[in-house]
């Protein structure tokens, strides 16, 4: 019973750690069902959202649930998961040996340094200027615009934990900066230069999943995740239309 048990919260873990990374509804859930059918509980039933996953192994063991209080886009985190409950359908891991295994990829921080991930949407938006057909004289406006702007998002989601804020803020720093270089003769093309500095920001994982959700017939989780994108979005276009209306 406690090794069924420690299964149970195995694939519990394991859900858990794919929603707060960014996976896909379904995904989860064909997971969690692998991992469970190898530990001889072949019926199981689970329902998934962004913001918690039922677990039910069947009877005589109790249906269980966890919140997801984060989500994120982290697809290391996911493959690492993937990698465990692999090993675990083959045999290669115990349960014990994945529940440990689970229980280290939530305590390691496998995403990239702040100054990285900066740097490379720094990067990613001087390309995105490029790709939209912007000036090359533009890139190093449009690299300390989408750098900056990527840096305030981080720093203000750490603060305020207010994901939509944090996206208003950065794209409105974001205009600012490409404004003000643009009076000073830094910058020639306004709009190309915001362009390609807020891509970073725009949810596209978070919409590729709420379409591949409701394709799938995650309804509930297909619409919060597409009403989520299109509130991040609308607070980008607000940020960016605050400071083009003065």
């Amino acid at each position: 019973m406690e090794k069924k048990e420690l299964a149970i919260d195995c694939c519990l873990l394991a859900g858990r750690l794919m929603m707060e990374a960014g996976a896909e509804t379904y995904r989860v859930e064909d997971t969690m069902t692998r991992m469970a059918v190898t530990q001889n509980l072949p019926v199981t039933h689970s329902f998934v959202t962004p913001t918690g996953i039922l677990f039910s192994p069947g009877s005589p063991h109790q249906t269980k649930l966890v919140s997801i209080k984060e989500r994120t886009t982290d697809l290391e985190k996911i493959a690492l998961v993937n990698d465990v409950s692999r090993k675990l359908t083959s045999q290669e891991f115990t349960v014990e040996k994945a529940y440990e295994k689970l229980q280290e990829i939530e305590r390691a921080n496998v995403m990239f340094p702040l100054w990285l991930q900066v740097l490379a949407a720094a990067i990613t938006s001087g390309c995105f200027l490029i790709l939209f057909k912007g000036l090359w004289q533009d890139i190093p406006v449009a690299l300390l615009a989408g750098g900056v702007g990527y840096f305030v998002v981080i720093q203000i989601h750490t603060l305020t934990q207010v994901k939509f804020f944090a996206e208003f803020v950065s794209s409105l720093v974001i205009a600012l900066i490409t404004f003000v270089a643009i009076k000073v003769g830094i910058g020639t093309q306004l709009d190309k230069i915001i362009i390609g500095s807020v891509m970073p920001l725009v949810p596209g994982l978070l919409i590729t999943n709420a379409v591949r959700d409701l394709m799938a017939g995650h309804f509930v989780s297909g619409l919060s995740k597409g009403a989520e994108a299109f509130l991040t979005a609308f607070a980008i276009g607000a940020g960016v239309a605050l400071v083009l209306s003065f």
